[in-house]
């Protein structure tokens, strides 16, 4: 992918008015894979309660089922779990949004595409 990735940099350098029509081909196996080996451990969990070690249980078959979701555009991202966790110095709290650890894995994956161009 990172080569695939160098050569969308190089064409939205060289016109930046350029229109890439379609991205999705990037989000392969192999960068999803990635993707997931990125994020970092330990980290809150989704409504699902997914963490990272249990969804690597697995991974091959999940990545597997990912792909095929997003391939058939029958990809749904979970909603967000909501927390608030309170400000310093007041008595108000602010609003976290935590996703699960799947849409965690395409929200990165779709970041370095967009991030490149």
């Amino acid at each position: 992918m990172e080569t695939k990735l160098l050569r969308i940099a190089e064409l939205a350098k060289i016109d930046p008015k350029m229109k890439f029509t379609s991205l999705a081909h990037l989000l392969n196996k192999q960068a999803l894979v990635q993707c997931h080996h990125e994020l970092p451990n330990r980290k809150a969990t989704g409504i699902n309660g997914t963490t990272k070690e249990q969804y690597s249980e697995n991974l091959e078959e999940n990545i597997e089922e990912l792909i095929c979701s997003l391939k058939s555009k029958s990809y749904r991202p979970v909603p967000v779990r909501r927390m608030y966790i309170p400000k310093l110095n007041t008595n108000k709290k602010r609003p976290l949004g935590i996703p699960e650890h799947e849409d965690k894995i395409v929200q990165k994956g779709i970041t370095k595409i967009l991030n490149t161009i």
